[in-house]
């Protein structure tokens, strides 16, 4: 969910259900629920972590992500209760968000700043909430409203689920949630058609009079590939109607060894291509534009009970209108803030790599350890100094509070995360 594979199938015998396709990325999860009954599955989450920065941040603050946020304390990232009902041909999805997400997704939107009703606090506590209509035609076709997890960038919002706690840029800067409409339209059980009509990129409301339009493409042939395309377009930038989003974001997940029984048990790799532009309302193609990819590898050991996966990525986003901005004096997508701008033209490019040791101690419990190291073309992630001025944030969100003060960003960041994530 953003990214993940799995959805919502009202069908009796679901598509790609002729294989075991749980060792894709964003994919993993219990093949049953022990609490299941007849109308609905419960599921429980628990994201219980530990980040180290070595650079040290005297606030505690991590810049430059959106699922790492804390350095140096035991922290909740996520905490989910929900599941699926179903009836018929009806069925309805909901999962909570509580934990550190419940405030750092909210503030990556600024599409609450446009109008009433303070939208970033009435979906706060919310991930996924959605309804679904089956219709029993070809392989099924399934019509959904709601909050619904984003497919583009590939892993998921859910860190249980993926073979890293921390995505690469790719994953890390584009969208975690659509709100609004989708159709899931399978021709065959090894194919998924799905347009979307949504508010807009990962936005609660739409930032202009325009919603945004996707689509994805899900490609199984077999229980060893899988491919997977997902088109965007919108009008993304906040009282700027004029300047239009294009995003393409494409993945090839391959499991190119598997011997039950041995040692290694299975290997299997991913490569995700990111291409998109703005145009228009002062920017073009040629200026403002994001490229980049990540690629993994992951082999399963012992059984499948250890899982080490080693990669990383690259993007180029001039303008930086796709890069998380760093929280600066308490900054929100919404505010911005001086000491990192978001201008027309305005360099940043970026890699990382990392290397990540699962222990699947049961299908519903993983701990993981991981090494991250990332880099940027211009100071971003936070120094020694932190981002936070003496005494806590003061003023407007984002801005100068003067006294001479000044975040501490650095270009470089190694970090350590340990990890014990739940899924019932």
């Amino acid at each position: 969910m953003k990214k993940s594979l799995l959805y919502l199938i009202l069908l009796v015998s679901p598509p790609y259900a002729f294989a075991d396709l749980t060792w894709a990325p964003a994919s993993y999860a219990p093949k049953e629920s022990f609490l299941a009954t007849k109308y609905f599955t419960p599921e429980l989450r628990l994201d219980a972590v530990y980040h180290h920065s070595f650079n040290h941040p005297s606030d505690g603050t991590i810049s430059g992500s959106s699922e790492v946020l804390r350095h140096g304390e035991l922290q909740l990232t996520q905490i989910g209760v929900g599941g699926d009902f179903t009836y018929g041909n009806v069925g309805f999805r909901i999962m909570t968000q509580f934990g550190l997400y419940s405030t750092a997704t909210p503030r990556n939107d600024a599409s609450p700043s446009r109008g009433q009703w303070n939208l970033d606090s009435a979906y706060r506590y919310i991930s996924e909430a959605y309804a679904s209509y089956h219709l029993d035609v070809l392989e099924g076709i399934n019509l959904q409203a709601g909050i619904f997890m984003s497919y583009i960038g590939l892993w998921s919002y859910y860190n249980f689920d993926n073979w890293t706690y921390q995505p690469s840029y790719v994953s890390s800067n584009t969208p975690w949630f659509f709100n609004g409409v989708r159709a899931q339209i399978f021709p065959n059980e090894k194919l998924k058609i799905e347009p979307w009509i949504v508010n807009g990129w990962q936005s609660y409301g739409r930032f202009n009079n325009q919603p945004g339009l996707g689509v994805q493409v899900l490609y199984r042939p077999n229980e060893r590939l899988s491919m997977v395309g997902n088109q965007y377009y919108g009008a993304d930038t906040l009282n700027n109607p004029a300047r239009k989003r294009l995003h393409s974001d494409n993945s090839i997940m391959w499991k190119y060894y598997e011997s039950p029984g041995a040692t290694v048990s299975k290997s299997a790799a991913s490569l995700t291509l990111d291409l998109g532009c703005e145009d228009g309302g002062g920017v073009s193609c040629g200026s403002q534009y994001f490229l980049g990819f990540m690629a993994y590898n992951r082999t399963w050991i012992l059984d499948d009970t250890v899982g080490i996966t080693f990669g990383g990525g690259y993007i180029k986003n001039p303008g930086r209108y796709l890069v998380i901005l760093p929280p600066i004096n308490g900054a929100t997508a919404f505010s911005g803030t001086p000491y990192f701008t978001a201008n027309p033209g305005d360099d940043y490019s970026a890699w990382d790599v990392q290397l990540t040791a699962d222990y699947l101690v049961t299908p519903n419990l993983t701990f993981r350890l991981e090494f991250n190291h990332r880099w940027a073309s211009v100071p971003y992630f936070t120094g020694p100094g932190g981002v936070t001025p003496p005494g806590g944030n003061s003023g407007t969100p984002g801005s100068d509070p003067g006294g001479g003060w000044s975040p501490d960003l650095r270009q470089a960041e190694d970090r350590l995360t340990l990890g014990m994530l739940v899924r019932l």
